[in-house]
């Protein structure tokens, strides 16, 4: 036990001291992309074509490093246990048709198709918004990586029923049980597409840290997508999950309850409301 505690410490050592080099990236980082859109705008001067495809590559990869960094800055909040999350009562079909607005030039670019119809069943709820367009859009972008120009892309909310299981269950609530549930208690939110697909063997495994498909060594990213999601659903008190077969796409869903999860925040939160 004390071998385990001492490797779980140096392991948060190790989190926070490369958490602290990426959070020193940011600076640099954004003055650099800030110079690379101002030449672009060719205010400091007319650029010619060459130095017109240099800049755009500088701008596409400034970028691009922007968001690893991100990604690793929001595992470490996460591993840390730093992230606390913030529930306030609001609009799914809102939050998730801004997500789908951001995406759809760079879905459109690559040729594929996005699609998102909202769900008037689902109820307005306590949840936290900006976590949620995280989780989206890491599942949209997931999306976007693997599935091939022409694919399309499914985004859809409904209300749901989740029956959690417990190990020890009274027999009052086995009664109660064998009876028809029919009020939704959570809300489902799904990402299908027509890509690749995953192997059955990797179904729990892709929500790992750092892990990537053995088929998927050429694409981008540190293989932090799906873990930072799985964190995320998990801080909310909900479960997510995969379905796939090899060449028939994936559909990745992920549930959340409509009443919030007790959490010290919270509890603090209504102290206050209540003074």
């Amino acid at each position: 036990m004390q071998e385990y505690s001492q490797l779980r410490e140096r392991y948060l050592r190790t989190t926070n001291a490369l958490a602290s080099a990426a959070h020193d990236l940011k600076t640099p980082l954004a003055i650099l992309n800030g110079y690379v859109e101002l030449l672009q705008s060719e205010k400091l001067g007319e650029l010619n074509d060459r130095q017109r495809e240099v800049l755009r590559d500088m701008r596409s990869n400034g970028h691009r490093l922007q968001h690893y960094i991100q990604d690793f800055l929001s595992f470490s909040v996460l591993e840390t246990g730093e992230l606390r999350m913030r529930f306030e009562t609001a609009n799914v079909n809102s939050c998730l048709s801004e997500v789908c607005r951001l995406w759809s030039p760079r879905f459109q670019e690559k040729g594929l198709a996005l699609y998102f119809l909202a769900n008037e069943k689902v109820i307005e709820f306590p949840f936290d918004a900006p976590k949620m367009e995280r989780i989206v859009s890491n599942l949209l972008e997931n999306s976007y990586k693997f599935t091939p120009p022409g694919g399309t892309v499914w985004l859809h909310a409904e209300p749901y029923m989740w029956e959690r299981r417990t190990a020890a269950v009274p027999p009052a609530t086995q009664e109660r049980r064998r009876r028809p549930l029919s009020t939704p208690n959570s809300v489902k939110i799904s990402v299908s597409d027509t890509g690749p697909g995953v192997p059955p063997e990797y179904h729990l495994e892709i929500f790992d840290d750092f892990f990537r498909l053995p088929s998927s060594e050429k694409t981008e990213g540190m293989g932090l997508g799906l873990a930072i999601a799985r964190r995320l659903v998990n801080g909310m008190g909900g479960k997510i999950w995969v379905e796939s077969e090899p060449g028939a796409g994936c559909k990745f869903s992920f549930i959340l309850p409509l009443k919030p999860p007790v959490s010290e925040s919270n509890d603090k939160r209504a102290e206050g409301k209540a003074k």
